[in-house]
């Protein structure tokens, strides 16, 4: 568990470990709990507290960073971007899109939460 990040790892899980720290340091930026400007542990300082490889950890920071939620300093870190505000936009946008797609290809409201909902669970 992360003293900072409060992150477990579950071994079992069917959902990749880098995913779960994606989407568990995500979740925390979007809920608002880790505010812009909130410096993340390192890399491997992170690794070593959930207790999985750099590698992992890495690859969770990227996708992160890809989505505008954080955004690395060079030597002096990670830091909580402010795309976290614009991500619930940039979801709604698309939802909006999608919506108007499934409209345009005749697909019932049920049928298109069917999509979305075994898309979100994969």
């Amino acid at each position: 568990m992360s003293d900072v990040l409060d992150l477990r790892v579950d071994p079992d899980s069917a959902v990749a470990p880098y995913e779960q720290v994606r989407a568990g340091i995500a979740r925390r930026i979007n809920d608002g709990t880790l505010a812009v400007g909130t410096k993340l542990p390192t890399v491997r300082a992170l690794a070593v507290e959930v207790g999985i490889a750099p590698n992992t950890i890495a690859r969770a920071y990227r996708e992160l960073e890809e989505a505008g939620l954080i955004e690395t300093r060079g030597r002096a870190g990670s830091f909580v971007g402010s795309g976290g505000d614009r991500s619930r936009e940039r979801a709604r946008t698309a939802a909006a899109d999608y919506a108007a797609l499934t409209r345009r290809l005749g697909l019932t409201h049920d049928e298109a939460l069917a999509i979305v909902t075994a898309a979100l669970t994969d």
